[in-house]
This record gives C-alpha cells, sequence and structure tokens, in this order.
C-alpha cells in the first residue's frame, strides 16, 4: 500500500527541510512505499529553493506549485488533485505532527480501515506548548461538532489524518478554501458512511515561521461547513453514502 503525504507549504524556508527529511527518514526506516508532494502555496521566501535542493537526495518528493488562489483549503485540495499513492495522510510542513504517528496511522490502516484520525485530547494524545486561547477554542468547537454530529471522536478539526484513495474520491466535491477543510473531509468520511478508528497523537508548536491560521477570520466558515454536513446527514437520504457492493 503505497503511502502519499499531502503537505501545504506558505513561507515555510524556515521549518520545511528539517520536516522533510525526518519525515522521509522514519517511512524509509519502516520500509513504507511513499511520495511527498508538497504544495508551494505563493511562498515568497526561500521554500521553492530548499525544495529545489533537497529533491536530489529524496527523490520520492515532489513539489506542486498552487498557481491558483492561496489559502490552507485550496493547497491540500491541489495536492489531493495529484497524490499517486494507496492512502494520503495530511501533514502540517512545521514538524507539529509526528512522522512516528504517521507510520502508527499508518498500520492501522492495514487493518482495513477507510480512514485514520489522530486525536490529541485522549488518553496517548499529547501538545506541547499549545496556547492557552486556541485550547479553549479548540475544545469548545469540538465539542458542538460532537454534540451535534451524536460523535464520540473528539478531534475532529486536527488536520493530521489518513484517507484511503477511494475515500478521497467519495468525499468529493471539497468545498472549503482555508482550515475549515481540516472540519469537511472527516465529517464528509463520517456522514457518508466511510469506516474510521481514532488514534492517539502528538502536536508541538512551530519552532520557526508563523502560523497561518487566523480564529477570528474562521468562525463563520466553520460553521458554514458543519451546517453543510448536517443538512447532508439528515436530508440527503443517503444519496452520498459509500457503496457497498
Amino acid at each position: 500500500m503505497k503511502l502519499s503525504v499531502v503537505i501545504p507549504a506558505h513561507n515555510e524556508e524556515g521549518s520545511i527541510a528539517e520536516t522533510l527529511q525526518h519525515l522521509h527518514a522514519v517511512l524509509r526506516r519502516e520500509s513504507i512505499a511513499h511520495e511527498i508532494v508538497v504544495v508551494n502555496d505563493h511562498s515568497a521566501d526561500g521554500t521553492g529553493a530548499v525544495l529545489a535542493g533537497l529533491q536530489g537526495a529524496m527523490p520520492e518528493l515532489r513539489e506542486v506549485v498552487n498557481d491558483g488562489p492561496g489559502g490552507y483549503g485550496h493547497a491540500v485540495r491541489k495536492g489531493l488533485a495529484s497524490f499517486t499513492g494507496d492512502c494520503v495522510a495530511v501533514m502540517m510542513a512545521d514538524l507539529s505532527d509526528d512522522p512516528e504517528d504517521l507510520v502508527r496511522f499508518y498500520r492501522k490502516m492495514e487493518e482495513g480501515h477507510d480512514c485514520v484520525f489522530g486525536t490529541r485530547w485522549s488518553k496517548g494524545g499529547r501538545v506541547v506548548d499549545y496556547p492557552l486561547h486556541k485550547r479553549i477554542i479548540n475544545r469548545l468547537a469540538n465539542t458542538i461538532v460532537r454534540l451535534v454530529f451524536r460523535l464520540k471522536y473528539n478531534d475532529c478539526t486536527n488536520a493530521f489524518k489518513l484517507y484511503r484513495r477511494s475515500t478521497i474520491e467519495g468525499i468529493q466535491p471539497l468545498l472549503s478554501p482555508h482550515f475549515n477543510l481540516t472540519l469537511e473531509m472527516p465529517l464528509k468520511a463520517i456522514v457518508r458512511g466511510y469506516s474510521y478508528a481514532v488514534v492517539p497523537n502528538s502536536w508541538r508548536n512551530r519552532k520557526a515561521g508563523v502560523s497561518k491560521l487566523r480564529i477570528r477570520e474562521m468562525g463563520s466558515r466553520y460553521f458554514f461547513i458543519l451546517l453543510y454536513c448536517l443538512i447532508e446527514k439528515y436530508f440527503s437520504r443517503g444519496d452520498f453514502k459509500k457503496r457497498w457492493d
């Protein structure tokens, strides 16, 4: 099962090399066939030059240039349109996600699940240097999602997830241009009947660069996606459900 990793990168010159080298080393150690698709999202720094310098020693690395509208959602969707693996993980460029956790996700998917979702807030999960205001907003938002959709899963907005190719095809069309894509993808997979397992993961705040998430801009966008998926859940009459035949 070939693993693709999609990493959106906007002005990540200070962290992208360490992220890719660590990820590549772990996947090669585990003998996991893989490709790493970095979507250069309108970077104005040296991100592109760093990627070019790494490709000679890392044949599994492929740069995709996002020449359309910028933003996390647009960049990830660009990567999802071009990956070649049997399954695909979405990870951050700032090494906040641990490649060792990705190995656990992959091994869990080998058991037959359609998706593997990370949780930072259950036993075995861990966060390091998570800003307090973001923690409060995160837990409130995820509690609302959990109650509205009647889920046990408590970290829907966690971007770090792994999907089979068939699942990515089955949750189209993806609409979110921004970080609300982190909510749209798992909710559509759940609402449409794809199976998922939950695995604890760790998260560490970035060492370099600036976070691209702007909380004040995201409230209405998250609400739109939540409402969109809720309408599908109760009113689509199963038209988008996974077909088991």
